[in-house]
């Protein structure tokens, strides 16, 4: 019994070891500023997958960004596979310490993260509704600048520390004035 405590407690500090961090991004770039890429119109695509990595759904969201000093809103609309539209208004704000935080309508509380290098960071609790039910899911946010006009977008979603859904998001700023529509 002891023999395999100390077998998953060594596992799972090793996991915890092999975590990310922004600080390991502090020297890439290009820089990511949150304010300067979404500032204007966005389109992306993405998918979520399930616990077994099964692919769930699919999407298109036009982004529309505007900022007034470190103040901005982003205005999602969703373009779901199977039909399904919804739109999410985040109200974001950059504090003096370079933390930015956020509000929306499913998101319980408020989100908060930080840029680095080439990385930007945030958490929050994001209420999904699946099958007539609404789940509060802690949400791990990800996004990798990977040039002046492409995003590449991470995202955990978890329920009592265990990965509930994954979504990759690609966001391209070069995308048709159309956005989802152009492409649906």
């Amino acid at each position: 019994m002891t023999i395999k405590c100390i077998a998953i407690t060594s596992s799972l500090l090793f996991l915890t070891a092999c975590s990310s961090s922004l600080d390991d991004y502090k020297n890439t770039g290009p820089a990511f500023k949150l304010s300067e890429y979404f500032d204007g119109k966005v389109t992306a695509w993405g998918i979520v997958q399930d616990y077994s990595q099964k692919l769930s759904r699919r999407f298109c969201v036009d982004i529309v960004g505007t900022w007034e000093g470190n103040n901005g809103q982003l205005h999602e609309t969703f373009y779901y596979n199977d039909g399904e539209q919804q739109i999410r208004v985040w109200q974001l704000s950059k504090g003096k310490d370079g933390m930015i935080s956020g509000t929306a309508g499913d998101v319980i509380g408020q989100a908060s993260g930080s840029e680095t290098g080439t990385a930007f960071n945030w958490k929050y609790t994001l209420r999904v509704p699946v099958d007539g039910t609404e789940y509060d899911l802690t949400v791990d946010d990800w996004m990798y600048k990977l040039d002046e006009n492409r995003v590449m977008n991470r995202s955990y979603m978890s329920k009592f520390g265990i990965t509930v859904a994954e979504i990759s998001i690609f966001f391209d700023k070069t995308a048709p004035i159309r956005g989802c529509q152009a492409t649906s």
